[in-house]
């Protein structure tokens, strides 16, 4: 899937090209800057409490051959996606290396020059490699700008990358290549704890042609961290997200109706399950809100490599779950048009795509 476009619809409404001429990087750069620009105006509570609960899951017992050990992993990736939707990923074998390597890149690519870069301007939220940055739109139909330089890519069926720098080509890559294969096992291994047939996943959501998306995110230091947002609070849409930083906490999840800070220790990745998995589990797994905040003293990049099912899969419920639980609690749909329309038409009527997916039982 070169890129996820319906013909007939356009993005223009929800996605606006980014101008080169008034970059962030370069707005966050300039020693004057003592107030956040009106264009970028959302105000915001960036606090959040702290939890030491978040889960740990030992992938490296996840995939070990049986016995107690994977049985225990499998029960806490299991309760993980049930309670917090969200869990840290340890022992799962990405070098050190190459995560540092990948933070090389990105660093590479952020410090080209502006005419470098703007032969990736996105010109609608479908293009396979877009770079920059776009304004939002709340429920009151006010725009902001996000405090939030970013490039991404297409990555998986077909591959896409900068030709510039030349280290970006061959880490995203190397790392993509490596993430897929830990996503297509923590797949697996929630089906398995569903009670899932094991070739549940191959069959109905066609891995073999995953659609995988590479994000990394540039948030620069901001002087009013309360009167700006680096991505206001949303769901992900596949089924598995990884996501690593360079130090500087700033992700948020909601949890039992509070925001928590989400931090991961050095070398793990932090993963969350998205909406396809709380389609799949029949609501058993959950998909659930987080936001990027940013702060005033420090520079944060966030590298984000979200995988899905393949865009022809149609999902919904499976259908063991549905048999159990008497009816399916979301509706079908096939992935390519669940991402199309998350792009452009994230909100009708201030409900999220998932949630007009959930079906509402007749009274």
């Amino acid at each position: 899937m070169a890129s996820v476009a319906v013909s007939g619809k356009s993005s223009s409404d929800s996605f606006q090209p980014f101008e080169f001429e008034t970059t962030l990087k370069v707005v966050a750069d300039s020693s004057t800057l003592k107030v956040v620009p009106s264009k970028f105006n959302f105000s915001n509570e960036p606090t959040a409490f702290t939890s030491d609960s978040l889960p740990i899951v030992d992938f490296s017992a996840l995939i070990a051959g049986g016995g107690d050990q994977r049985s225990k992993a499998l029960h806490d990736l299991a309760e993980a996606c049930r309670e917090w939707g969200f869990f840290i990923l340890v022992n799962h074998g990405i070098p050190e290396s190459l995560m540092n390597a990948t933070f090389t890149a990105i660093k590479q690519f952020l410090s080209l020059p502006d005419s470098e870069k703007k032969q990736y301007e996105a010109k609608s939220a479908s293009d396979p490699i877009k770079c920059g940055n776009f304004n939002v739109a709340n429920t009151s139909n006010q725009s902001f700008t996000l405090w939030r330089d970013y490039l991404k890519l297409y990555v998986h069926p077909e591959f896409h990358c900068p030709h510039q720098p030349q280290l970006l080509r061959e880490v995203v890559l190397e790392y993509t290549e490596r993430t897929r294969k830990l996503a297509s096992k923590l797949t697996e291994a929630v089906c398995n704890a569903l009670e899932l047939d094991e070739h549940y996943v191959d069959e109905v959501l066609k891995m073999g042609s995953t659609f995988q998306l590479f994000a990394a995110n540039y948030y620069p230091p901001c002087p009013q961290p309360d009167q700006a947002i680096g991505i206001p609070p949303h769901t992900d849409h596949g089924l598995f997200t990884f996501l690593i930083h360079n130090g500087v906490a700033g992700l948020q999840i909601e949890h039992e109706g509070k925001w928590f800070n989400a931090d991961s220790p050095k070398n793990s990745i932090l993963v969350n399950a998205a909406d396809q998995l709380e389609i799949l589990s029949n609501g058993r797994f959950k998909s659930v809100k987080h936001r990027a905040v940013v702060n005033s003293e420090r520079e944060r990049i966030s590298i984000v490599v979200a995988n899905g099912p393949s865009g022809e899969a149609v999902v919904g419920p499976a259908a063991a779950l549905v048999e159990k639980d008497g009816r399916a609690l979301y509706g079908s749909m096939k992935y390519e048009e669940y991402i199309e329309s998350q792009l452009t038409k994230s909100r009708f009527d201030g409900k999220s795509l998932l949630e007009q997916q959930m079906i509402v039982p007749d009274n």
